[in-house]
C-alpha cells in the first residue's frame, strides 16, 4: 500500500529538517562535533535557532534524519529484490548496491558519512545518535525481510538474519571511516561489508526447523 501523499506543511518541515541535517553533517565532517555549536548549525541552514530546537534536542541528534534516509532506502533496495532470489544472495546484491557510488553525488555522500563517523569516534553523543539509527534500521529491516524468508523460519534467524545484514553495513563504515574517509576507493566499502556478511552468516541455517513429533 502506498503512504499518504504529504502536505505541503510537512513537505517544508521535511525539506527544512533534511537542510538542517545536510548542514551539521558537513560541519561535523569538516570540524568534528565538539567545534561546532548548534547556533553555527542553524545560522547556516537559514533558520533560526528556536527552529532548530523545535526540530532536534541537540546538535548531534540534526544528523539524524539523513542517517535514516539512507537506512529507508536500503529498506527499499531489499524489499524490491526477486522474491524468487535466495535471501542471503539478494541481500548480498543490496549491500553490494547501496555501497557502491554510481556517481559523484553519492561518491560525495558516503565522503560526508565516513567523515560524520570518524568525528563520532571521539563524540559519545554522535555515537548514540548513529547506534540509534542502525538499531531502529535493524528492527525495520525484520519486517521488510520477513515475507521472503523460507516457511517456517524461525523467529531467532529472522532477527539473526537482520542483525548481520545492518552489523555488515555498519561495519565497513566504521572501518573505513577509521582507515580511509577520503573514500579514495569507493569499491573498499562494498567489498568490506560483503566480506563481513558472508563471516556473520556462514553458520546461520535458513532451513525450516521440524516440529516436534
Amino acid at each position: 500500500m502506498n503512504a499518504e501523499p504529504l502536505s505541503l506543511t510537512e513537505r517544508r518541515k521535511r525539506d527544512t529538517q533534511l537542510e538542517i541535517a545536510r548542514t551539521a553533517a558537513r560541519l561535523f565532517s569538516d570540524r568534528g562535533a565538539a567545534a561546532v555549536t548548534a547556533e553555527e548549525i542553524a545560522q547556516q541552514s537559514g533558520v533560526a535557532v528556536r527552529t532548530f530546537y523545535r526540530y532536534f534536542s541537540s546538535k548531534e541528534d540534526a544528523v539524524a534524519p539523513l542517517l535514516t534516509i539512507g537506512a529507508d532506502q536500503w529498506h527499499a533496495l531489499v524489499a524490491a529484490a526477486d522474491p524468487d532470489e535466495n535471501v542471503l544472495a539478494a541481500l548480498e546484491h543490496t549491500i553490494s548496491a547501496v555501497l557502491t557510488p554510481r556517481n559523484a553525488e553519492e561518491i560525495e555522500g558516503l565522503r560526508w558519512t565516513l567523515g560524520l563517523l570518524h568525528a563520532a569516534t571521539s563524540d559519545a553523543a554522535l555515537q548514540h545518535v548513529w547506534h540509534r539509527v542502525n538499531s531502529d534500521s535493524e528492527v525495520q529491516l525484520r519486517s521488510v525481510l520477513a515475507p521472503a524468508m523460507p516457511t517456517e523460519t524461525t523467529p531467532l534467524t529472522l532477527r539473526l538474519l537482520a542483525a548481520a545484514a545492518t552489523s555488515a553495513l555498519r561495519i565497513a563504515l566504521e572501518a573505513s571511516a577509521e582507515i580511509d574517509r577520503t573514500l579514495k576507493d569507493p569499491s573498499v566499502l562494498a567489498s568490506h561489508a560483503l566480506d563481513a556478511f558472508r563471516q556473520l552468516t556462514s553458520g546461520l541455517d535458513l532451513a525450516p526447523v521440524p516440529s516436534a513429533s
